[in-house]
């Protein structure tokens, strides 16, 4: 099942997966308007290549281990950190352990539901 704009419960177990690189699988969760929450599964060696887009990111690293550059800054993280990566800003990771990472926007990624 998709998740739906303004849905207000959603249950992970409910939700399907989609494809958003090699080892990398997308889960869509709750979101309106202003705010989306996604979750990513890695495989160890998958990359997340580096991009930007117009919207604020909160990355939560629920579990695994990931090298990431934000801007000019690598750092490695792990499990309970979290990392703030502005509109505009250049980004991207290398999964070092396998692991989820939990993504809040603002405003929603019209791109992840259209």
């Amino acid at each position: 099942m998709k998740t739906k704009k303004n849905q207000r419960w959603v249950f992970n177990q409910d939700i399907e997966g989609e494809k958003a690189g090699d080892g990398v699988v997308r889960k869509v969760l709750a979101y309106c308007d202003g705010m989306m929450c996604v979750e990513n599964h890695f495989e160890q060696g998958a990359i997340g290549k580096m991009h930007n887009h117009p919207h604020t990111q909160i990355t939560y690293v629920a579990s695994g281990a990931f090298e990431f550059t934000i801007g000019d800054e690598v750092k490695t993280v792990k499990a309970g950190d979290t990392l703030l990566k502005q509109d505009g800003v250049m980004h991207g990771c290398v999964c070092l352990e396998k692991g989820i990472l939990v993504d809040i926007f603002t405003p929603m990624r019209e791109d992840f539901v259209s």
